[in-house]
């Protein structure tokens, strides 16, 4: 699946690269307050800081601006969970430590996160398939990693169940995002990471490492 192209009237790839990374933020703020339907390109464009003609300069409608942001967001939540997994751990270690990476990367991005997530189901059906890869891509890290447990009888689980553990890791992660408004007053989110663990793993891990 190929990205988006999005139009631009300007050439220096620096300059489009850090207008879009305004309009990115500006549009965040505002997706989050009124959502993506009700707020307007004008709007985009005071909050980015220029006009709704600068604007134009380096997309060609709104459906670009939300596209812009569901890719970056996922962009910056895979980098952050990349540079937090410590790449010499192994086995359950390596996977609680992918968890906990997983959880802090959404506290930290609780707003982009949550907006994304609101939102992309607004995306043109040209762009949607691309941004929903990126999630399927994060998955499977994660199910490579429950399924390297297995190596050393770590994990007692088939393949199905490692997929759907997987799915169920990522949607944990994503609660503490949109449960936060109740989670946030029961829970720090060490508290949350621990616990979560312990419910995910509880039933798989082999009695031996018990």
């Amino acid at each position: 699946m190929k990205k988006k192209k999005v139009p631009s009237m300007v050439k220096d790839q620096q300059l489009i690269k850090h207008r879009r990374e305004q309009m990115i933020q500006g549009a965040i703020t505002l997706f989050k307050e009124k959502g993506y339907h009700r707020t307007t390109t004008r709007e985009i464009a005071k909050e980015s800081g220029f006009s709704i003609g600068t604007l134009y300069e380096y997309i060609g409608s709104k459906e670009d601006v939300l596209y812009l942001v569901c890719d970056s967001v996922y962009e910056e939540v895979r980098t952050r969970l990349d540079s937090l997994i410590d790449t010499e751990s192994v086995g359950l270690d390596r996977l609680k430590l992918i968890i906990t990476s997983l959880f802090n990367v959404m506290d930290e991005m609780q707003d982009e996160v949550l907006v994304m997530y609101q939102e992309v189901k607004s995306l043109p059906k040209e762009a949607l398939p691309y941004v929903l890869k990126k999630e399927v891509a994060m998955t499977a890290i994660i199910e490579q990693a429950i399924k390297d447990c297995r190596e050393p009888g770590v994990l007692t689980i088939s393949d199905k169940e490692a997929t759907l553990m997987a799915h169920n890791i990522m949607v944990k992660g994503q609660m503490w995002t949109f449960r936060r408004w109740a989670l946030k007053h029961s829970f720090t989110l060490k508290e949350y990471t621990d616990i979560q663990i312990k419910m995910l793993l509880g039933g798989v891990v082999s009695e031996q490492m018990s």
